[in-house]
């Protein structure tokens, strides 16, 4: 019994980071002197560096934007996954149960 439930479980939890991979989120800084993408995984896909509108001799300047952009993609990520952790979880309580998917909103 409790084999099939965990072995249902991995399932479920392959074919959710199957689909957050799918899932991407941008974030950009300095009016689009930065923009990264990312999945839903956390796993960065891209970045783009816009010469024209950050002068690349400023480290200090770059290294800023990289920071912000990447902490704010990194969090638009996060809330991605937990929205389909959310849905995971209400589809892996059984029918009957009630109020309980209420736990996990």
């Amino acid at each position: 019994m409790f084999g099939d439930l965990l072995g249902n479980m991995e399932e479920k939890q392959a074919k959710m980071k199957e689909a957050l991979s799918s899932i991407q989120v941008e974030s950009e800084a300095g009016d689009g002197a930065i923009k990264i993408t990312a999945n839903a995984n956390r796993e960065i896909l891209n970045i783009a560096i816009d010469k024209a509108k950050i002068d690349l001799s400023e480290t200090e300047e770059l290294e800023d934007l990289l920071v912000v952009t990447l902490n704010r993609v990194l969090t638009s990520a996060a809330e991605k996954e937990a929205e389909e952790g959310q849905k995971l979880m209400k589809d892996m309580i059984p029918p009957g149960l009630g109020g309980i998917s209420d736990l996990f909103k």
